[in-house]
């Protein structure tokens, strides 16, 4: 193995613990549909947009998710033409 593939190796391996990490951070959504609908205009509008902890962490999660799934699909397309 090249020194390449255990970098990759590494770098997923923290994006993974990440994930996991911040998904299990975030606050469960158990209001259902009457909380979800007038829960949400009052973030969307509401000045402290982007700026509280659990916003924080949805957009760590969504970064990280992201990221996972571009670098394993980079990954997986590289070694896919590599070895044939």
């Amino acid at each position: 193995m090249s020194a390449i593939q255990y970098v990759i190796g590494v770098v997923l391996i923290l994006l993974c613990l990440v994930l996991i990490v911040t998904v299990l951070l975030q606050e469960s959504r158990s209001a259902g549909l009457s909380g979800a609908i007038s829960g949400a205009a009052d973030n969307f509008f509401g000045k402290a947009k982007g700026r509280t902890m659990e916003q924080k962490i949805e957009k760590i999660t969504k970064i990280c998710g992201i990221a996972f799934f571009v670098l394993s699909l980079a990954v997986s397309i590289f070694f896919m033409f590599k070895y044939y």
